[in-house]
Protein backbone atom coordinates (compact mmCIF):
# COMPACT_ATOMS: atom_id res chain seq x y z
CA UNK A 1 0.00 0.00 0.00
CA UNK A 2 1.30 3.50 -0.39
CA UNK A 3 2.57 5.31 2.29
CA UNK A 4 0.83 8.58 1.12
CA UNK A 5 -2.59 6.96 1.99
CA UNK A 6 -1.55 5.81 5.24
CA UNK A 7 -2.25 7.55 8.54
CA UNK A 8 0.99 9.80 10.00
CA UNK A 9 1.61 7.32 12.76
CA UNK A 10 1.62 4.29 10.03
CA UNK A 11 4.35 5.81 7.62
CA UNK A 12 6.43 9.04 7.61
CA UNK A 13 4.01 10.39 4.08
CA UNK A 14 0.92 9.35 5.57
CA UNK A 15 -1.35 12.00 6.62
CA UNK A 16 -2.11 15.53 5.34
CA UNK A 17 -5.33 16.56 3.26
CA UNK A 18 -6.21 14.89 0.02
CA UNK A 19 -3.55 14.48 -2.16
CA UNK A 20 -0.55 16.06 -0.77
CA UNK A 21 2.72 15.84 -1.28
CA UNK A 22 5.33 14.15 0.98
CA UNK A 23 6.17 17.01 2.85
CA UNK A 24 9.57 16.34 3.91
CA UNK A 25 13.29 17.38 3.24
CA UNK A 26 13.22 13.53 0.73
CA UNK A 27 11.66 10.51 0.34
CA UNK A 28 11.51 7.97 3.43
CA UNK A 29 11.14 4.36 3.99
CA UNK A 30 8.54 2.96 6.01
CA UNK A 31 11.35 2.87 9.48
CA UNK A 32 12.05 6.96 8.63
CA UNK A 33 15.48 5.81 6.73
CA UNK A 34 15.97 8.06 3.64
CA UNK A 35 14.51 6.29 -0.04
CA UNK A 36 15.18 6.37 -3.39
CA UNK A 37 19.02 7.65 -4.73
CA UNK A 38 20.11 7.60 -1.09
CA UNK A 39 23.36 5.51 -0.31
CA UNK A 40 23.15 2.87 2.28
CA UNK A 41 25.91 0.96 1.53
CA UNK A 42 29.77 1.55 3.48
CA UNK A 43 32.52 1.35 1.28
CA UNK A 44 34.85 -1.59 1.28
CA UNK A 45 37.95 -1.03 3.11
CA UNK A 46 41.35 -0.46 1.20
CA UNK A 47 44.67 -1.55 1.97
CA UNK A 48 46.28 1.64 2.28
CA UNK A 49 49.84 0.11 3.11
CA UNK A 50 50.39 -1.45 0.07
CA UNK A 51 52.56 0.46 -1.43
CA UNK A 52 53.36 -0.91 -4.64
CA UNK A 53 52.66 -3.70 -7.21
CA UNK A 54 55.07 -7.14 -6.61
CA UNK A 55 57.14 -7.11 -9.84
CA UNK A 56 56.35 -8.64 -12.97
CA UNK A 57 58.85 -11.63 -12.53
CA UNK A 58 56.76 -12.95 -9.20
CA UNK A 59 53.44 -12.89 -11.31
CA UNK A 60 54.28 -15.63 -13.62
Amino acid sequence: VRGSVMNPNDHPHGGGEGKAPIGLAGPKTPWGKPALGFRTRRNKKSNKLIVRRRSSKRRR
